[in-house]
């Protein structure tokens, strides 16, 4: 069965991106079900980094088509801006991208509501991307968005913009003494466009049932990560959507039992943007490491990552929650060169809250740098097998595919996957 997950397991930022890149060579469609353009997907071509965030990253593979799925939120500038860059790069996007007529849009009142939420929480701010993912989340919720199918009718549109536009603006007057913002250049800008973001729309779930029906490869493409899921991850210091492998099904409209294999991607180590617990955060000369060598600055942000070991006891309840059946371990180059390596393998409170968690840790040898171009496992250092096959030992899932590098090419496939 060609349908394969591929899910984030730790806070975002694993590295999905390129996994996905590297899968969409034997994909015929890949698709985004779930978060908006608060996602980043770093992925590097012949040197070159190109960064999407709401555009499935099967984009940079010719002739594989995209989709975006109705439980994802879509900003029409973003995706303007994005088919933009695109295109400066000589990929023409817009005829390989489906859009789902049930995906709510985000406005520029949703943004100024998340940065004014942010800002009255002050000291425990999430430290959301400020793009206005979770407000527009929460008119999904309230039945009140406006999805891309009222973009069929205009004059319509304008009214229940008004509309959603006054229930903002009350908000931010009377609760967080904002201006208003001004509906009228978000439709201004809407309308100007919407003749193209029409051809783009098309019922996401009738064309996964003709890719299926035709026995094609298709990859779903998570955003964010396990531990940001609005019910199982760290919260309130989460997203505002199910990033688990079981939400394909709600998020794209395609059945769960045609899910052939779930892709389980995480790091050697564990990262972290923004607020909120994070057990194995280190600090010191191998907590900068990691920042340095693994560039750890938010692909949509900018911000810097905290940086910290591998945890066990959240990566074996990703590999739970997500049904795992490969593993795919990223940036081991990155922890070359220093003496040792920690991986959290327990809590002392293993109860208590996350922020207030004490890690048990296993200590392992370090290793030298490692051969990024190799193919074979076998020509890793011993001290790095050593780490993998413990790691497949703890969470009881092969580690099918090793990163060695940010190329498309640095990758070590031990479980084909299509």
């Amino acid at each position: 069965m060609g349908n394969v997950a591929v899910i984030g397991l730790q806070w975002g930022d694993e590295g999905k991106g390129k996994i996905v890149d590297v899968l969409s060579a034997d994909a015929d469609a890949v698709v985004r079900f779930q978060g908006g353009h608060n996602a980043g997907h770093t992925i590097s071509i012949a040197g070159e980094t190109r960064i999407l965030h709401l555009i499935p990253s099967g984009i940079l593979r010719p002739g594989v088509e995209c989709l975006i799925g109705g439980g994802a939120v879509v900003s029409v500038p973003a995706l303007i801006d994005e088919l933009g860059t695109l295109a400066r790069m000589g990929i023409d996007a817009a005829p390989r991208l489906k859009i789902s007529p049930l995906c709510p849009l985000v406005f520029s009142s949703h943004r100024e509501l998340d940065e004014a939420s942010e800002a009255k929480r002050s000291g425990e701010a999430i430290g959301t991307t400020a793009k206005g993912i979770g407000p527009a989340y929460e008119d999904r919720a309230g039945r009140r968005a406006l999805r891309m199918q009222h973009l069929a009718d205009p004059e319509d549109f304008a009214r229940q913009l008004e509309d959603l536009f006054e229930y903002h603006n009350f908000i931010l007057q009377q609760y967080y003494g904002r201006p208003p913002a001004d509906w009228r250049a978000d439709y201004d800008f809407i309308m100007r466009h919407r003749d193209a973001v029409m051809k783009m729309m098309h019922p996401v779930p009738d064309r996964l049932k003709q890719l299926a029906d035709a026995g094609k490869n298709v990859l779903f493409e998570g955003a964010q990560g396990a531990m940001l899921d609005i019910d199982h991850g760290t919260y309130p210091f989460v997203t505002s959507s199910h990033t688990l492998a079981g939400h394909v099904t709600c998020g794209a409209g395609f059945p769960a039992r045609l899910i052939g294999r779930t892709v389980g991607v995480c790091k050697a180590y564990a990262t972290r943007v923004g607020n909120g617990p994070f057990p194995t955060e280190v600090s010191g000369r191998a907590g900068e490491h990691m920042a340095r060598r693994g560039a750890e600055f938010g692909a949509t942000t900018g911000r810097a990552r905290r940086c910290g070991w591998l945890d066990l006891v959240l990566l074996r309840r990703a590999v739970w929650l997500n049904g795992v059946d490969v593993l795919c371990l990223t940036k081991l180059d990155v922890l070359a060169g220093l003496e040792s390596v920690r991986v959290c393998t327990a809590y002392e409170e293993a109860q208590a809250p996350f922020d207030r968690c004490r890690p048990e840790y296993a200590e392992f040898g370090g290793w030298g740098e490692m051969p990024s171009h190799t193919h074979s496992y076998e020509d890793l250092p011993a001290a790095v097998r050593e780490y993998v096959e413990y790691i497949e030992k703890e969470t009881n899932v092969a580690v099918g595919i090793i990163s060695t590098g940010p190329g498309r090419e640095t990758n070590i496939i031990r479980t084909p996957i299509f």
